[in-house]
């Protein structure tokens, strides 16, 4: 199979991981709390990714890296997964699927907006209007309404919008990064391992109720935190240097997603919804297409 006809089954592959996850995440929640999914999550992605890794010979170099890296690993880590996805499974537990999960994809206008002061990167025009676009469709979604036309909760918006905060936050500094991308990832889930245990210990504890829960939790482990994030390199690292290309892909998420919400879960995909998330998308592509035409 030739690069980019690998890169785009590959990049197709993890938008089909990605785009269950808002699903899961609900179903795992109705019988697992946040921290109790978080910690069979990621405890799952461990050995998803260190089975990679070793299948691949590159579990070595984990042992091998450099201290500094190591510190590195343990800063992002507490960043992602431990807080983005803490922050990012109470939302889920708070607010329809459909609500949170086009939200999440405004980390790419905010992944901008925090290039201005820590990379020093000056903040052009046209990104303050995509910016601007980009969250009056969260402004959209979030005067919708929730089960039994109850308001939307207002803390789980706020945790929606902020924890794409931590994830531009994480894919800044993992910029930084001299491992190898697989290497990092399994650092990060690795360190933040016990992170999440000490806090399902304190806040919660450690016994399902519901094996549908658990089987939840594996599914988030293997599909939304393992085998994604090795699809997901792997198409980066098969497209070489068209790798806009590939990357162009991951915006069909939200919508093979929507399909997910209402088909498994049964949500009614609101018109709040769907016009939030053109507008979300519609702030992105402003965005896209000035970077490209300044290439």
């Amino acid at each position: 199979m030739g690069g980019m006809k690998r890169a785009y089954v590959l990049g197709l592959l993890t938008v089909l991981f990605w785009s269950t996850s808002a699903t899961a995440f609900k179903i795992s929640l109705a019988h697992l709390d946040v921290f109790q999914l978080l910690f069979y999550g990621v405890l799952t992605a461990v050995g998803v990714l260190g089975i990679f890794l070793a299948a691949t010979g590159r579990l070595g170099q984990v042992v091998s890296l450099e201290a500094a890296g190591r510190r590195q690993a343990l800063v992002l880590g507490a960043l992602n997964p431990f807080v983005y996805y803490l922050m990012a499974l109470k939302a889920y537990d708070l607010l329809p699927a459909q609500v949170v999960q086009p939200i999440n994809y405004t980390w790419v206008i905010t992944l901008t907006l925090l290039s201005v002061p820590l990379l020093k990167q000056p903040l052009k025009g046209y990104q303050i209007l995509a910016a601007l676009v980009c969250y009056s469709g969260v402004v959209v979604i979030s005067l919708g309404s929730g089960a039994q036309g109850a308001p939307l909760s207002l803390v789980g918006i706020f945790l929606a919008v902020s924890c794409t905060l931590i994830w531009a936050l994480y894919w800044i500094y993992n910029v930084k990064s001299q491992a190898d991308p697989l290497v990092g990832i399994f650092l990060n889930f690795l360190v933040s391992l016990p992170l999440c245990g000490l806090a399902c210990f304190f806040f919660s504890g450690f016994s399902v109720s519901h094996i549908h829960g658990l089987y939840g939790a594996v599914w988030v482990g293997i599909f939304e935190f393992g085998l994604a994030f090795i699809a997901w390199v792997s198409a980066l690292k098969a497209a070489g240097n068209r790798t806009n290309q590939v990357t162009n892909l991951i915006f069909l998420t939200p919508f093979v997603s929507l399909v997910w919400i209402r088909l498994v879960l049964g949500e009614v995909i609101r018109l709040q919804t769907w016009l939030g998330l053109g507008l979300i998308l519609s702030g992105i592509l402003v965005q896209k297409l000035k970077e490209h035409r300044e290439e």
